[in-house]
């Protein structure tokens, strides 16, 4: 069983930034896959980034949104950075161990971080 725990959500204005990160603890690997969702009200969860051999965005956040890993903390960082309102959303970490791109080919999820961003 792998755990994550998401933390570093909260209010900003637009245009600002925040980091958000993901620990990971039990039987982790650096072989699996660590990416980025998020739900807004109303809306489904969205793919945002993932960390696999190489590292994807989602057209929305392409430029102002960095994933990264820390293999030896088990961590895996979102560098927000021009946040819109429109980024408010519910973010959640999640783990695969084979493909990255859909929801269900991922294993593990985190409880997720609230990101609100106020015009």
């Amino acid at each position: 069983q792998v755990h994550l725990v998401e933390s570093g959500g909260g209010l900003v204005q637009a245009g600002g930034s925040l980091r958000l990160s993901c620990a990971a603890s039990g039987r982790t690997s650096s072989n699996l896959f660590m990416g980025w969702f998020r739900q807004a009200p109303g809306k489904e969860r969205e793919f945002v980034a993932v960390s696999a051999r190489s590292t994807y965005y989602a057209n929305s956040v392409k430029g102002r949104f960095t994933i990264s890993r820390d293999n030896a903390k088990n961590t895996v960082y979102l560098q927000m950075d021009s946040l819109k309102p429109e980024d408010t959303a519910l973010y959640l970490c999640a783990a695969s161990q084979g493909g990255w791109l859909r929801e269900y080919e991922y294993d593990f999820w985190g409880q997720g971080t609230q990101v609100t961003v106020s015009s």
